[in-house]
């Protein structure tokens, strides 16, 4: 039987929507005022889940003190009031969209969720647009 836990936690974080190998006017026309020069920011909202088989001794498919401190030390701490695209080093050379801020996530998150276990993000950039990535 499969069951599925879930952590919710939430970073600020600025950014700036635009590739160095486009113009600034192809940047305007693809990425509209989130190519702002001087970056924007949003309240982002993060869910993680893990699903997997419950542990006969303890009763947990993941102990969520345990997701909690992980999300808290790999995730919060490196993005929270941070600007992603100068104090990120993962969005040095990669576009910092949401779908991008994701799957980063997920590859922090990854090799300590044990492999025995599904691993999903659902990042919300707005309380209406989300992403969500379970891995390849």
């Amino acid at each position: 039987m499969k069951v599925t836990v879930s952590r919710k936690a939430h970073f600020n974080a600025a950014h700036r929507l635009y590739r160095k190998d486009w113009s600034m006017e192809q940047n305007e026309a693809v990425f509209g005022l989130c190519n702002n020069p001087n970056f924007h920011g949003h309240n982002y909202e993060l869910v993680v889940s893990v699903t997997g088989e419950i542990d006969p001794e303890t009763g947990f498919v993941m102990d969520v003190k345990v997701l909690s401190d992980l999300i808290k030390e790999h995730i919060e701490i490196a993005f929270d009031h941070k600007n992603l695209n100068l104090d990120v080093p993962e969005f040095i050379d990669l576009n910092p969209t949401a779908e991008h801020i994701a799957v980063v996530i997920w590859n922090k998150l990854r090799p300590y969720i044990s492999s025995t276990k599904e691993l999903e993000v659902v990042l919300y950039e707005t309380p209406r647009n989300f992403v969500t990535y379970k891995g390849l």
